[in-house]
C-alpha cells in the first residue's frame, strides 16, 4: 500500500515509533518504515546491540546517526537477540535504500506477547495524521 510518498507492506506489522515487525516462525525481524528512513534522512551510522543481549519493552534497541541527530529505536517487545544486520556497519545507507530488505536491523527473539502494535490501515492512518 500507499500512502503519499511512503511505501507500507501490508504483510508487516508496526509501531507508532516507526519500526516495522515481520514474523519469522518464532522470531520477529524489525526495521524502520519508510516513512521513518525519509523524515530522518541519510543514516550515517547504526548503533547496534550484542547477539544475545536481553532488551526490555521500550528500551533502546538501536541507534541510527544521521548529519543532525541521532535516533534511539525502542523495543516493542522483551526479546533476545538472535542476529543484527552486521553489513549495516560498512553500509548504513541500506537503511535508507532498502528499509523493508536489506535494511533490516535486527532479528529478535520475543519474550513475551507482542501487543499495542498496528497493523498495516492503522499504520497508514498514523502516517496520514503525520503528513498533513
Amino acid at each position: 500500500m500507499k500512502v503519499d510518498d511512503y511505501e507500507v507492506p501490508e504483510d508487516l506489522l508496526y509501531t507508532d515509533g516507526h519500526l516495522w515487525i515481520r514474523r519469522e516462525g518464532d522470531l520477529l525481524r524489525l526495521g524502520i518504515t519508510d516513512y521513518a528512513q525519509k523524515q530522518i534522512r541519510e543514516v550515517l551510522f547504526v548503533d547496534l546491540p550484542e547477539k544475545g543481549a536481553v532488551i526490555e519493552r521500550g528500551l533502546n534497541i538501536a541507534t541510527l546517526e544521521t548529519i543532525k541527530r541521532v535516533v534511539d529505536l525502542s523495543s516493542p517487545v522483551k526479546c533476545e537477540v538472535v542476529e543484527v544486520n552486521e553489513e549495516l556497519q560498512d553500509r548504513p545507507d541500506l537503511v535508507n535504500s532498502d528499509p523493508y530488505g536489506k535494511g533490516w536491523i535486527v532479528l529478535v527473539k520475543p519474550l513475551e506477547d507482542l501487543e499495542g502494535v498496528l497493523a498495516a490501515e492503522e499504520y497508514a492512518s498514523l502516517i496520514k495524521e503525520g503528513s498533513a
